[in-house]
């Protein structure tokens, strides 16, 4: 069984290759604010799945030009964005709930136009 996205398994020297930078970099990313990796009760760096991915996003960030600050504010873009897209969908979710329930709450009040209505035509004339 694979170990869950999140779970920190890889030390630094491997997760710096898996991403396809020096480890130099893991640590400036960190201090930096970037990066967050798990720690060890000894102390070392833990890195995850999420975390290489994250590796990853932030050298294509950089490889475009842009710089750390840079590549921060669009980090904190894109998790806006997608807690928003989560929000939305969520709301989208509740009114479609909504509107079921009120369809089936009505549905048996509901009759149909050539059953219900009966037209006046006034007095014939004969």
């Amino acid at each position: 069984m694979a170990p869950k996205p999140t779970t920190a398994v890889y030390i630094i020297s491997v997760a710096a290759e898996l991403a396809g930078v020096h480890p130099q970099t893991l640590r400036i990313y960190e201090r930096k604010g970037l990066l967050d990796p798990a720690r060890t009760a000894g102390g070392s760096r833990r890195y995850s799945e999420a975390d290489i991915d994250l590796l990853r996003r932030i050298q294509e960030l950089t490889n475009e030009g842009l710089n750390l600050a840079g590549v921060q504010r669009v980090l904190a873009l894109e998790e806006e964005n997608r807690r928003l897209q989560a929000e939305l969908e969520h709301a989208r979710r509740d009114a479609r709930d909504e509107v079921e329930e009120v369809e089936r709450r009505h549905r048996y009040d509901l009759v149909p136009v050539r059953q219900a209505v009966v037209l006046y035509e006034g007095r014939r004339r004969r």
